[in-house]
C-alpha cells in the first residue's frame, strides 16, 4: 500500500471511530463504544459520578438516553489530522427524565459540544471535551440541587 493510501485509510479508520460515539448515543447503543475506544480510554474531565473508562462512558449514555429519550448528536464540524479529530456538535433531546437531580421538563433542549480526540490510529486513546451545561440549565429553568 502506498505512503498516501495508508495516510488515507487511518484517516478513515479513525474517523469512524469518532463517529461512533455520536452513533452511541443517536442509534441508544452504548456498546458501539468498544469498537471506538481504547480500553484505558480517558475522558477529561469526568461528569460527577463517571467511572473512568469506556463503562464509564456507557453510564452517561445510558443517562443521556433516560433524561432525553429522543437524544441526537449532530457533527457540525469534524477537524481531522493523522492522529486527532476535533469536534464541534449538538446534542439535542426532549427532557423527559430526571437528569443531574432536575426532574422532567418536557423542555426540547439544544447542548453545544466541543470535543479534542487523540486516537492511536484505532481507536480513541483521550478525549478532552466541554459541554454548554450552562446553557442548558438555563433552557431547562433551573439548575441541578446541591449535594
Amino acid at each position: 500500500m502506498s505512503d498516501h493510501n495508508e495516510i488515507t485509510h487511518r484517516l478513515m479508520t479513525e474517523r469512524q471511530a469518532v463517529e461512533k460515539i455520536y452513533q452511541a448515543f443517536t442509534l441508544k447503543d452504548p456498546e458501539l463504544i468498544n469498537d471506538a475506544l481504547t480500553p484505558d480510554w480517558a475522558d477529561i474531565p469526568l461528569a460527577p459520578g463517571q467511572a473512568p473508562g469506556p463503562e464509564g462512558l456507557k453510564f452517561i449514555i445510558n443517562g443521556f438516553i433516560d433524561a432525553f429519550p429522543d437524544v441526537q448528536i449532530i457533527i457540525h464540524d469534524l477537524i481531522q489530522v493523522p492522529g486527532q479529530i476535533a469536534v464541534r456538535a449538538e446534542i439535542t433531546g426532549t427532557h423527559k427524565g430526571n437528569f443531574m437531580g432536575i426532574e422532567p421538563t418536557g423542555k426540547f433542549v439544544s447542548i453545544q459540544l466541543n470535543e479534542i480526540h487523540h486516537l492511536n490510529g484505532e481507536r480513541i486513546t483521550t478525549t478532552w471535551h466541554m459541554e454548554d451545561w450552562f446553557g442548558l440549565f438555563m433552557q431547562l429553568g433551573q439548575f441541578p440541587p446541591l449535594p
